[in-house]
């Protein structure tokens, strides 16, 4: 799975790309593509709402549990960046990629980054799922 984001955001240089992340509170089973509504995807990044509302309807319904999402940064780091913090929420993961790597963090009230976000380490399990490793 990572190995396909990865992709996708070389596939897009210019571009955010973005989408839904899927799993428990152990692993991340699932991300899919989102198309990326911002007024400027090349600064930032709006996961189309539509694309929300049926992930959230879907969860409510016994499907798949959102707990985060993932976008890219074209130009930047692999780190969240002040507008990140500044809309994030407590609780929900976020994976950045930028420079053909990726990162994980937590969104939280008192981070070590930007106060808003700690990093999470990522181990992989299986081709198709990364763990969250416990902090």
């Amino acid at each position: 799975m990572l190995e396909r984001l990865l992709a996708e955001a070389a596939q897009s240089p210019s571009q955010e790309i973005c989408g839904l992340l899927f799993g428990d509170d152990a692993a991340i089973s699932a991300a899919t593509t989102c198309r990326n509504v911002a007024a400027d995807p090349s600064m930032a990044f709006e996961i189309d709402p539509a694309a929300l509302f049926a992930a959230h309807k879907a969860m409510r319904a016994g499907g798949p549990k959102v707990i985060g999402h993932y976008h890219s940064h074209p130009t930047g780091l692999a780190a969240p960046s002040a507008v990140d913090a500044a809309a994030a929420m407590g609780g929900e993961l976020w994976l950045i990629i930028a420079g053909g790597d990726a990162t994980l963090w937590r969104a939280t009230n008192d981070g070590a980054w930007l106060e808003r976000f700690d990093r999470v380490p990522i181990r992989s399990t299986a081709p198709c799922a990364a763990a969250i490793a416990s902090p």
